[in-house]
């Protein structure tokens, strides 16, 4: 999220209890106090403590287009809870600090967290004003289901993955896109002239959202207005191909290519493809631009539930109650993960020998685990051999997985051995 102001430095030092939104009371009242007001326009729905009652609330904030459920009836996931889990012990990336499993859900502002063993339940917390009916902005989890659609379509022949973004979207065609494929797009290799950091407002990150409307734009602003409009202001600054460089923006120019080859909407994809077939329990819905345009990259917004059904379903190769909903060979690729080499130029210290593929990160780990995640937290972490899907949203103070990996990944990684060892 952006910077904070001056004002606000001793909120970022809160712990996750002090930082409790329910115990804060924000936007509680009629009207609420000023001092507790929570708004699009000035910024403060972005700004720590208060995030952690916006990214619960975004339909408050923004339009949004809705991904509705329909009628299908919802696939139960049955509970097995388990009171052991808590007091699973691991050691932090890093550091010789041990650490439970209870532990790291604070250090991380857990804002919900559950944990599939087997398609069952065996423990599912939530914290502050999260609620099992309560959707969450999922950040750049969303690039693992617009991606995933896209290699669906790719295997339906729909979309070539080979072809250049050009062929699909002439308006590119004197832009840096125009000799990128739909392939390093979804391997996050094209080499755009973009930068992805969320601790300077001058980013390409934060350009990106205030031509969407994921951010307030200042008096005079004159830049792009849509999210395509931004798209088109993009120039080549490398070989596209040649290495892996994270950036949101890839994820919005292929929905782009998705609305242009299927004529209809991300919403109304998901719907079809992932939502009417998942069996869940809430509709989901997107952060849309000024024209209607879902925010690809980081725009969707759902319940845990439903967040840890869609990692099952990749568990499972794409099976859910006997329908098919994935290709098992698309689900085989996502986990065989990318190449080695164009990962590693990214300089990732806290992720060696893992990999990207089809905007999912693969941690080529002895269990083959791999994971959707976004900044402040949010995740699913899929684990093959223990059988094992952890869905988790929070709404940590700083914006990148770096600040959460080092009490994240080995904390998810001891409780799938854990599961393994002491199977109930």
């Amino acid at each position: 999220m952006t910077p904070p102001p001056d004002d606000t430095l001793d909120e970022i030092r809160l712990d996750a209890a002090a930082s409790d939104p329910a115990a804060l009371k924000w936007m509680v009242g009629a009207p609420p106090p000023s001092e507790r007001l929570i708004r699009f326009g000035d910024s403060s729905f972005a700004r720590f403590p208060r995030t952690r009652w916006s990214f619960a609330h975004m339909r408050q904030l923004m339009p949004t287009s809705v991904v509705p459920r329909e009628d299908a009836p919802v696939v139960a996931l049955p509970r097995r809870d388990r009171d052991d889990l808590e007091a699973v012990i691991f050691q932090t990336l890093g550091s010789r600090i041990r650490m439970t499993w209870a532990e790291s859900l604070a250090a991380n502002f857990t804002d919900g967290v559950l944990v599939l063993h087997r398609g069952h339940i065996v423990y599912e917390r939530y914290f502050g004003v999260l609620t099992p009916h309560t959707q969450h902005i999922a950040f750049s989890v969303t690039k693992s289901f617009v991606a995933t659609l896209a290699a669906v379509l790719i295997h339906e022949g729909v979309l070539d993955e080979h072809a250049t973004i050009a062929s699909y979207l002439p308006e590119l065609a004197d832009g840096g896109y125009a000799d990128a494929t739909i392939r390093q797009l979804l391997d996050m290799t094209a080499g755009i002239d973009y930068v992805e950091d969320y601790t300077d407002d001058t980013s390409s990150i934060w350009s990106l959202s205030r031509a969407g409307g994921f951010r307030p734009r200042p008096s005079g602003y004159s830049g792009p207005d849509t999210f395509y409009d931004y798209v088109q202001t993009l120039q080549k600054a490398s070989g596209h191909g040649e290495r892996f460089a994270y950036k949101t923006v890839n994820t919005d120019t292929l929905g782009w290519v998705l609305r242009r080859v299927t004529g209809r909407t991300v919403s109304e994809l998901l719907r079809h493809y992932f939502w009417s077939r998942l069996g869940v329990e809430q509709d989901a819905y997107f952060t849309v631009d000024s024209t209607g345009v879902e925010f690809a990259g980081g725009g969707l917004n759902l319940t845990l539930r439903d967040m840890a059904r869609f990692g099952e379903m990749m568990r499972l190769g794409g099976r859910v109650n006997g329908q098919q909903i994935v290709p098992a060979i698309v689900i085989d690729d996502i986990s065989h993960g990318g190449n080695h080499d164009h990962f590693a130029l990214a300089g990732y210290a806290l992720l060696p020998g893992w990999s990207y593929r089809t905007m999912w990160w693969v941690t080529h780990n002895d269990h083959g685990a791999y994971t959707a995640r976004g900044i402040h937290g949010q995740g699913i972490y899929v684990d093959p051999v223990a059988e094992m899907v952890i869905a988790r949203f929070a709404s940590h103070p700083l914006g990148a997985n770096a600040n959460l990996d080092p009490t994240s990944l080995p904390a998810y990684h001891a409780l799938a051995q854990h599961l393994m060892a002491f199977d109930c």
